[in-house]
């Protein structure tokens, strides 16, 4: 009975004097007031007005938590939603959602935890990254960019690239590389999804004026934790392709299939690496694939050190054209 009091007791005084509020009970009965920012590798990131830097707290020595704030949260089941989290006396945890009341067994299932603002810009994401080269020999220039924009919900998410690669140099013809996409994702329960993409691609070794495509399928996350994802997809593509040669435009209808790995916020280290294939349906023994890999090391004041590359093979190009293309860039970056 004294422990429900004081737990009462705290929850009331956490209104009065902080109004919007976020609270914890430790396992040892002490318990701290402020905002819960993020909840990632275990360790819960917490801010109070008393403090100039944020409290760091292993969410194993957390017995009970409170929130007046939408918190978004991830189990390890891959199930996702947000809401204002609330501690039962038997241990387990009341999700109050929009659309109603869901309950999680116990904090330690609860993977990612994240503070949601309902506010429209707050569930943007950005960043961008450039490079840029110039030798006196050959009168040599390279201007190089990585750039990408997201926007997530609970039930799904839209994201957008815009990569380019464009260099002049005397006696020699300009490179010109320019790769984009569209994807909006549909998340499903049990950590299946829909993908929906289009992509673009322009690049003068595959003699390649624009390749645009649709692709349309189903994935899953067979690893999925706060600090790492693992997912496999697959089905269908519709391949249109215009050449800078004479050729005659192709378009073609492929499978497709793949595998995406991202490893985040792991120290300062970010890592994203997915590879699809694409086999024809319409086109006899043609076959491609796209291989990408970004690795970020993040800098104070949101800056970060990028590396990234981009492969693209086909087996039966246009004629005189390259079956592999391929680029490296590296660059100085900003994220929001």
């Amino acid at each position: 009975m004294k422990k429900i009091l004081l737990t009462l007791f705290f929850i009331f005084y956490s209104f009065l004097v902080f109004g919007q509020t976020d609270s914890l009970v430790f396992n040892n009965g002490n318990y701290i007031v402020g905002e819960i920012k993020s909840m990632n590798k275990g360790v819960l990131v917490f801010e109070t007005d008393y403090s100039d830097s944020d409290f760091k707290i292993e969410i194993e020595g957390i017995k009970k938590i409170f929130t007046t704030s939408h918190i978004a949260i991830t189990l390890s089941d891959g199930t996702r939603m947000d809401g204002k989290l609330k501690s039962l006396e038997n241990g387990k945890i009341e999700v109050i959602t929009d659309e109603g009341t869901e309950i999680v067994n116990n904090i330690n299932d609860i993977v990612l935890m994240k503070t949601v603002d309902k506010g429209f810009w707050d569930r943007f994401s950005a960043s961008i990254d450039l490079g840029f080269n110039i030798t006196k020999a050959n009168n040599f220039k390279q201007l190089s960019s990585r750039s990408s924009i997201g926007y997530q919900t609970e039930k799904w998410m839209l994201g957008a690239y815009y990569n380019t690669v464009l260099s002049t140099q005397d006696s020699s013809s300009a490179i010109k590389r320019i790769e984009s996409g569209l994807t909006y994702t549909l998340l499903l329960p049990k950590d299946w999804y829909l993908p929906a993409t289009t992509e673009f691609l322009s690049n003068n070794e595959q003699k390649l004026k624009l390749r645009s495509t649709v692709k349309l399928g189903a994935g899953k996350y067979i690893l999925h934790t706060n600090s790492v994802y693992w997912s496999f997809g697959g089905g269908f593509n519709y391949n249109n392709e215009n050449y800078t040669s004479e050729e005659v435009p192709r378009n073609s209808m492929e499978g497709y299939f793949g595998t995406e790995f991202n490893m985040f916020d792991v120290g300062d280290l970010n890592i994203l690496t997915n590879i699809f294939v694409y086999p024809s349906i319409t086109e006899s023994n043609r076959w491609r694939f796209d291989y990408n890999l970004d690795i970020k090391y993040d800098l104070p004041l949101d800056f970060y050190l990028s590396v990234g590359t981009t492969i693209n093979f086909d087996n039966q190009p246009v004629a005189d054209a390259s079956r592999l293309d391929y680029v490296v860039q590296t660059g100085l970056g900003w994220e929001w």
